[in-house]
């Protein structure tokens, strides 16, 4: 189980699940063979050896969860990389490149396993030190070498022999004096311990070995721990140099006193602690110093204590789940917690040091970082189990201190960890459960905020791993007394908690305590429903996996109860509207507790001071009441036979009492609009009792007055008070405006203030009043028809004042849809009532013309979420009218909206195609009837087969333009699926522009020797330019898709007759489009139309020649030099361009010359080219200045 954690995006997103601990041998056996026995090959060529390395630790990492594998092949490894170390002619890279490897390999599996395995007879010794020896230890490449040779050292040191034996008679050796083996190797040690490489920690096992050799430890144990602790001294964690060193010798100490005889270490431990705590390493903030020392303490403590096991510790019989789950216990070892005077533990002193070493630790529990307080707990339950059984409750006491809420998070998790070490290994006796537990139960709900979030989840998810430690560690009766108290607990964890790693580990310690215990109700059923898996979507624990184990009454009033007294006012607002969504689903499951005791509970609360518990009880209240009305309808029932008369007059009387306390002002106000619109809502879905004109007076100002003040909120708020206010005003007027005496009165003032309100200068404000028309009953909108269609036009229609008034227009469309909707369709009716004859022309003339909506702004193109309810709004009322009055759908509205919807289904952005594609396709294949008059039916239904329609993928530029390129083929939908190509085909994405612009030469391939179709191709075309020249979004991407059409030779069968009117059109449009440009990418692209136009022969030669000349001599040097290599390239490629007398001439021109130079000096050389291809030279035009 995870420390801490947290969750995101995971509501409505698809679960993913991490496929582990799946494997069950080491299938890349002979894979790694080969890649250890390549490394005598691969070493010299720097490529191949990292791709080598990093395949084998691609293999290696898989085995990452199961190294137990590997186990079985480790040998043969290991010998095949020493093979290779002890071959004096390995070059010093492949020697290095071995040493990698068996990192690698000792990183997966543990260099603790990994070293058993290594050589360690005697004559491994001398060569392994000469290695070590050798090394460079300021060479930061090879570290990998250094660490498994102190490794490799460490193992040699076990011979079980005097190492004086190694040394022989030193004295007598001619030449210098040798220095002993034991010496070398302790200075190898030592000068390693203060590296800033991993070889640390390889030093500090070489040191545990070592020094605690009988013969060593009585030559050396004093010496070393002499120097150890005044490197200690001397060092200093401010430092990066002094906190290396502290971090070595921390860490041979606590090895040292890990793995030393007590007898030995004892006569030093005191002085060990008194350095240590000289140290003050708790005033670091060197999270693994603090660890180290921590390390140490313990390790210090368990030498002042005798090693043994206590007898008093609780010791559970058998752990069979098998017999848990059968309730059979009846076999199983009871544990006798009662000693007999024989069995009394043998008295004897404990050293003061003690004391010292207990607050050290308890100290540690609270520390700022987990891994620190990890160590503290697991020294505090070793340390325990040594104690007598008085100072052992006494320490269990100490513990129990840290469940204070006057300490922080971190003492509560610290509490938790030494809690669950201390009940796993038996030391938590069962007469200490009665004060534990209910520590544990605070526990598993505590979320402390912090400013704008909040702290707790590492402390829920260890007091998960306490229960989880208990139900392994306690027999059933001891556990009976707690059993509801803490199955409650565990599933209110596994269902309701915010973070997901809580969540399952809420649930894992409930399969846990249902397999150990078998006493938890209902156990089984829960976990099928709530396992590990199920729990990890919060969205459906909330309000699916919740119902399911709220039906079990053991569990229903505890979950509602912390849904009412932890959720609802939690600082997070998903979760608050997701328990308040829980209540509603839970009160079948107990009405009257929710009617007689939550509703009055939440009342008060609806009401008071702090805003998020208002917020959260205001939309309870609403839920609750929805639910309670459900209820009764079933039954034929009223409301008001559940509802009291006070609670009744109790939810009327909310939104009064904010108001008076002005409460929806500021930034509290973004929270209480939604919820109190919310709770109009439910009110008036549930048909509540009629509240009085000044109750419903307040609600239908608090619902204008939030659209209003959409502008004032912030930009996140705005979407949900929107939403909210709109959602209430169609409830609202639908229960109580429908009845009233004054209703005719009403419904003008109401419609008329709606649509004034539609040309306001706040596009928010034109946002949430369409949309409130939009929801408005037909019994509002009757009589008062043509006036709101009129005013949701005009809030389409585009003007200087609000071009970036997008969002506006989107919810117009929308609202335009919901009106048609709500006041249906009659052929022959009247136009105030129904949309008829003589409104339906004004409604799909809206839509249409909103389809050509591509203002664009600093965001970008947001006219394209205009254009997607412009679609949206097309299909809800063309489905409308065709399922109602077929007749009204003329053949021109069909036509026009085919052609638009085809246009947007060969755009460049893939959301918006998609959209158009499935609307497109949507229309076609309706038929209840289907829609009439749509052009080429049956042409469409050939290239979009219904049987393939749903599969189709629009989103894929793939898919989508090979189909969408074929209506090329069709006269009505040419222009429009050109208009659409033409953007995706000159885009900047390169999946779209590679497949629509495939497509497209593919459809004009297939057409080349049909001079019909190509005429009509072109024809096609040449109007697309007409018709937006000069406008950037069009010509720019119709230039680059020209060029691409000219280079495929498209229109190669133009260039057999001279002087064709197509390319004498299409050159007089590109001069026309770059008259005057200083767009650079218009003009690089127009270059690039020009020389393909060279391809054409005739008169146009000379007029495309003149236009490339004039480019030339741009005013921009950039455009210069492109032009001049474009042309160069253009007479490289068309050969029968210039006679061949002069072409080495100009093609020596174009590239010597430097066209970046000052223009004087650039025009006489473009002066020369014209002379040699015999172009008319520009004259320079002098500007006239006014006189």
């Amino acid at each position: 189980m995870a420390a801490d954690g947290s969750e995101c995006e995971e509501d409505g997103s698809q679960e993913v699940i991490a496929s582990g601990n799946i494997l069950e041998t080491f299938t890349e056996c002979q894979e790694t063979r080969d890649l250890i026995g390549s490394l005598w090959t691969v070493w010299q060529e720097m490529v191949s050896r990292e791709v080598c390395t990093q395949r084998f630790v691609v293999i290696m990492d898989k085995y990452q969860e199961q190294p137990h594998l590997l186990d079985s092949h480790l040998e043969w490894m290991l010998n095949s990389l020493l093979e290779i170390i002890r071959d004096k002619s390995s070059a010093p890279v492949l020697y290095h490149l071995a040493f990698k490897f068996l990192y690698i390999i000792s990183k997966v599996r543990g260099y603790k396993i990994f070293l058993r395995i290594f050589p360690h007879e005697v004559v491994d010794v001398q060569p392994v030190l000469e290695m070590i020896s050798a090394q460079d230890p300021k060479d930061h490449e090879t570290w990998e070498t250094r660490y498994m040779l102190l490794l490799w050292l460490s193992m040699t040191c076990l011979i079980p022999f005097d190492l004086s034996r190694l040394d022989g008679n030193i004295a007598s050796d001619s030449g210098p004096n040798r220095r002993p083996t034991m010496d070398i190797i302790l200075e190898v040690a030592k000068s390693y311990l203060v590296v800033s490489d991993k070889a640390r920690d390889a030093a500090a096992v070489l040191v545990s070995k070592f020094i605690t050799r009988p013969d060593v430890k009585l030559k050396r144990l004093a010496d070393f721990l002499d120097w150890s602790l005044s490197t200690l001294s001397n060092a200093s964690y401010l430092t990066m140099e002094g906190t290396i060193a502290m971090d070595g010798m921390l860490q041979a100490l606590a090895q040292l006193f890990k793995h030393g005889k007590r007898e030995d270490c004892l006569p030093y431990a005191s002085i060990v602690l008194t350095n240590l705590d000289n140290c003050n390493l708790s005033d670091s903030n060197q999270t693994v110093l603090r660890k180290l020392g921590i390390k140490l303490v313990q390790r210090l403590g368990l030498t002042f204590l005798k090693t043994k096991v206590a007898n008093w510790r609780y010791q559970r019989g058998s752990r069979s789940l098998a017999a848990n789950l059968l309730q059979s216990s009846t076999d199983t070892q009871r544990s006798n917690t009662n000693l007999s005077p024989g069995e009394e533990e043998e008295a004897y002193d404990i050293p003061e040091e003690i004391e010292n070493v207990v607050e050290q630790l308890l100290v540690g529990l609270k520390d700022k970082d987990t891994i620190v307080r990890w160590s503290a707990a697991k020294g505090i339950g070793r340390l325990t189990g040594r104690l007598p059984k008085e100072l052992a409750d006494d320490v269990v006491g100490s513990v129990l201190e840290c469940f204070s809420f006057q300490e922080t998070n971190n003492a509560w998790h610290g509490g938790c960890l030494a809690l669950a070490e201390l009940g796993r290994r038996g030391l938590l006796l069962p007469s200490r459960l009665p004060d534990v537990v209910p520590l544990i139960l605070k526990a598993l709900v505590y979320d402390e905020k912090r400013g704008a979030c909040s702290v707790g989840s590492n402390v829920r998810d260890a007091a998960c791993y306490v229960c989880w430690a208990f139900a392994r560690a306690y027999e059933p009766e001891e556990m009976k007394p707690f059993v509801n108290q803490i199955a409650n607990a565990l599933v209110i964890a596994a269902v309701f908690d915010r973070d997901v790693n809580c969540r399952r580990a809420a649930s894992a310690a409930f399969q846990e305590n249902v397999g150990r215990q078998g006493t938890f109700p209902h156990g089984i059923d829960i976990l099928t429903t709530a396992d590990y898996f199920a729990v990890g979507n919060r969205a459906n624990c909330y309000l699916n996996i919740s119902v399911f184990v709220a039906g079990f009454p053991e569990y229903t009033k505890s979950m509602i109860d912390h849904l009412v007294e932890m959720k609802i006012n939690h600082w997070d607002g998903v979760v608050r509207e997701l328990s308040t969504k829980a209540l509603h689903n839970l009160t079948p499951t107990a009405p009257e507790y929710m009617t007689k005791t939550v509703l009055p509970r939440l009342l008060p609360l609806a009401i008071g001071t702090d805003l998020h518990t208002r917020h959260g009880a205001i939309l309870a209240c609403a839920e609750i009441t929805h639910a309670v009305y459900k209820l009764s309808a079933q039954c034929n029932r009223l409301l008001s036979d559940y509802l009291n008369n006070e609670t009744l007059a109790g939810l009327t009387a909310i939104h009064p009492k904010l108001q008076e306390r002005q409460l929806y002002r500021g930034l509290g106000g973004e929270l209480m609009r939604p919820a109190v619109c919310c709770l109009v809502e439910k009110l008036s879905l549930s048909k509540f009792p009629h509240p009085g004109e000044d109750i419903i007076g307040g609600w239908l100002w608090l619902i204008n007055d939030s659209l209003k003040s959409l502008h004032l909120f912030s930009s996140t708020a705005r979407q949900k008070i929107k939403e909210s206010a709109v959602s209430a005003l169609s409830t609202l007027c639908q229960e109580y405006y429908q009845e009233r005496a004054t209703v005719a009165h009403t419904n003008d003032d109401i419609v008329k203030q709606f649509t004034s309100e539609l040309q306001s200068n706040e596009e928010m404000v034109r946002c949430g009043f369409s949309l409130a028309l939009g929801g408005l009953p037909q019994f509002l909108l009757k009589g008062k028809l043509q006036q709101v269609l009129d005013g949701l036009r005009k809030v389409t229609c585009i003007s200087r004042k609000d071009v970036g008034f997008a969002e506006s227009r989107r919810d117009a469309l929308k609202a335009i849809a919901q009106v048609c909707q709500t006041v249906g369709v009659k052929g022959d009716g009247c136009a105030e009532e129904a949309v008829c004859r003589e409104n339906i022309a004004l409604v799909y003339n809206t839509l249409l013309n909103c389809m050509n909506d591509y203002t664009t702004d600093s965001r970008g193109d947001v006219g394209a979420c205009v254009r997607e309810a412009a679609m949206a709004s097309l299909q809800d009322v063309t489905l409308l009218v065709a399922q109602s009055e077929t007749a009204l759908l003329e053949p021109d509205i069909v036509q026009r909206m085919m052609c638009a919807l085809s246009q947007q289904s060969a755009e460049k952005i893939d959301r918006y195609r998609a959209f158009a594609g499935s609307v497109f396709l949507n229309l076609l294949y309706f038929d209840n009837p289907s829609v009439p008059h749509i052009p080429h039916r049956e042409e469409l239904e050939r290239i979009f087969p219904r049987t393939q329609a749903e599969a189709l993928n629009w989103n894929a530029p793939s898919q989508a333009f090979p189909r969408i390129t074929q209506l090329l083929g069709l006269s009505t939908y040419r222009y429009n699926v050109l208009m659409g190509l033409t953007v995706s085909v000159g885009g900047l994405t390169e999946s779209t522009v590679r497949y629509s612009a495939q497509g497209l030469f593919e459809y004009l391939r297939a057409i080349q020797n049909d001079a019909e179709q190509m005429d009509a191709f072109s024809t096609s075309l040449l109007q697309v330019f007409r018709d937006n020249q000069h406008m950037d979004r069009v010509s720019t991407p119709l230039l680059k898709m020209l060029d691409q059409m000219l280079a495929n030779g498209c229109f190669d069968i133009y260039t057999q007759e001279e002087n064709h009117p197509f390319a004498s059109d299409l050159l007089s449009l590109c001069r026309e489009e770059i008259k005057r440009s200083k767009d650079i990418q218009k003009l690089r692209s127009s270059i690039a139309v020009f020389c393909g136009l060279i391809q054409f022969p005739g008169d146009i030669r000379k007029k495309v020649l003149l236009q490339l000349l004039l480019l030339v001599c741009h005013p921009f040097p950039r455009i210069r030099k492109t032009t001049a290599s474009e042309v160069y390239e253009m007479l490289l490629t068309y050969d029968d361009v210039v006679e061949p007398d002069i072409l080495d001439e100009v093609m020596n021109i174009l590239s010597d010359t430097t066209w970046d130079a000052d223009l004087p000096i650039v025009r006489e050389h473009r002066n020369h080219l014209c002379d040699l291809l015999k172009v008319s030279k520009p004259t320079q035009v002098t500007k006239v200045s006014p006189s």
